[in-house]
């Protein structure tokens, strides 16, 4: 066992997790991230890649699109590289409530978001592929973020200030003397070793699992319901703007370029556990009607990957408990001390991704505050590490670079760009990283081919730079395409399937993974 002596323990390796550390070290604290899977695994890294202008919540939740609105002109400053400025537009489509335009534009100068209607023909002149029979179009500051990419500059921000992040550290309890928390316990699934974490606070950052880490420190009844909704990637960019429906928030009204893909989505349904997270067949079908509804012809593409996700809603007792598309997206911070009697943790729960940073701000406020020790919040002046304000992301950049490096660098994953240099540094930077852990920054094997192609040559690599062992690489190969299957069988049809097929012939057939060399321990 080993132990830590810090001063604030966040749990919960999210989003909102990495700007709390963040903030928690860049105001001087000492500070450790702990989560029990890799960053941003949870419901950061399963969402459709929005960056809102607030337009979505202008009528339906006033308060959420101001927050928005402001929350994404500083997001898109200290996260430049992992922001797309598409900008975005609200449509309606035929069958749309005509007088919701109206409410729209009127709400969103009430909240402060800035948007402008545009003539039909100009909307359909940026965007052919949208369908020609909308009547009315309002341009927004919608963007796409990279999660992933965002949440790990805000942990290395963190790291730069003397931050510890420790990934897959699963908390197993949190102490307390009295009225008091003195320690967190967490295990290193990957060593097996027990880590022991004495602390004055513990930030509570679990998303749709913070009930349960509050239980641990005997804090009852913390009530957040998962909001389950699904999204689907389809294999190109059916538009280069977020397209959205100018109606009250409903399911599959949006469509969202982020990098090679377009990603519709979502529902919105009450699920009884944050890790179960099913993809029924009929919602599959209605993601996909209402991608025609906004894109005729959507159904022409190709669906590559599916994937559910659950939000963090707070039980809002204004609706029912199962109308989980009416709670409230708003941020909700729950005081333990005041609630409980237990001095020295805070649960910070529901919002949004692009507020992540001012959640971060608003419960750190809370913990200097409860500590008596206030240090200013400056999260929204530095931009994180490798990211350069004003220098967005560009979907061609990947092309660009391998129009200059092509000579000299070897490709691992065509469908991505992704050089062999790239994944061999993400290889010795991570050494005990699985796959999809590097996936995750680098976008191995996120497109059409899921991992057909590249996966092999990954697995080779690691082998070849001596950083697993032969029994280890099987085992990390077999884990990845165990886990891009999950997000292939809903969509099994048409050109999928053959693609499917094929990657079947080739890791079954050729390879024969079924008969590689089995690890002696599971692979993390």
């Amino acid at each position: 066992m080993r132990t830590i002596d810090t001063d604030v323990v966040v749990i919960g390796g999210g989003a909102t997790g990495a700007g709390v550390v963040r903030d928690v070290a860049m105001r001087g604290y000492r500070t450790v991230l702990l989560d029990r899977a890799d960053l941003a695994q949870g419901t950061t890294g399963r969402y459709h890649g929005l960056l809102h202008s607030g337009g979505r919540y202008v009528v339906s939740d006033p308060r959420s699109a101001t927050e928005c609105a402001e929350e994404n002109a500083i997001v898109t400053r200290i996260h430049a590289d992992a922001v797309e400025t598409t900008g975005g537009l609200f449509v309606s489509t035929p069958g749309d409530d005509p007088e919701f335009p109206d409410k729209f534009l009127a709400g969103a100068t009430a909240s402060k978001v800035p948007a402008e209607e545009i003539p039909v023909a100009q909307a359909l002149r940026q965007e052919p592929r949208l369908n020609p029979g909308i009547s009315r179009a309002i341009a927004v500051e919608d963007g796409a973020v990279d999660g992933w990419q965002m949440t790990w500059g805000a942990a290395n921000s963190a790291k730069a200030y003397g931050a510890q992040i420790l990934p897959y550290h699963e908390v197993t309890g949190i102490d307390r003397d009295d009225d008091q928390v003195r320690r967190v316990r967490a295990h290193d699934r990957k060593s097996g070793e027990d880590v022991h974490i004495d602390c004055t606070f513990v930030i509570n950052c679990g998303g749709p699992w913070s009930g349960e880490i509050a239980a641990m420190a005997g804090c009852h009844d913390v009530e957040v319901v998962p909001g389950r909704g699904i999204m689907i990637a389809m294999n190109h960019r059916l538009v280069n703007t977020v397209v959205n429906r100018c109606i009250y928030p409903t399911d599959g009204d949006i469509l969202v370029p982020v990098h090679t893909v377009s990603i519709i989505g979502t529902t919105d349904v009450k699920a009884s556990d944050a890790d179960k997270l099913t993809i029924p067949a009929d919602e599959v079908q209605e993601m996909m009607d209402a991608g025609e509804a906004l894109v005729p012809g959507f159904r022409n593409a190709r669906a590559v990957h599916a994937w559910a996700g659950a939000r963090p809603l707070v039980k809002d007792t204004r609706v029912s408990a199962t109308d989980t598309r009416h709670m409230s997206r708003g941020m909700s911070i729950i005081d333990h001390h005041e609630r409980d009697g237990l001095k020295g943790l805070l649960t910070i729960t529901g919002g949004k991704l692009t507020t992540y940073r001012l959640m971060a701000e608003n419960v750190v406020d809370d913990m200097c505050e409860q500590l008596g020790d206030k240090r200013p919040c400056h999260t929204a002046e530095e931009a994180v590490p490798k990211s350069e304000p004003g220098k967005t992301y560009l979907v061609t950049h990947r092309l660009e670079e391998r129009e200059a490096d092509r000579m000299d660098e070897q490709i691992i994953c065509e469908c991505e760009l992704m050089t062999r240099s790239s994944y061999v540094e993400e290889l010795h930077a991570r050494p005990r990283a699985n796959f999809d852990d590097i996936r995750r920054l680098t976008r191995m094997g996120m497109g059409p081919c899921q991992g057909g192609f590249c996966a092999s040559r990954a697995a080779g690599l690691a082998l070849h730079e001596e950083v697993v062992d032969v029994e280890r690489a099987s085992g990390l190969l077999e884990l990845f395409i165990k886990n891009r299957w999950i997000g292939l069988w809903p969509i099994l049809y048409g050109a999928q399937v053959r693609q499917t097929a094929l990657d079947q012939w080739i890791f079954s057939g050729t390879l024969d993974i079924d008969h590689l060399p089995e690890p002696e321990q599971a692979v993390l």
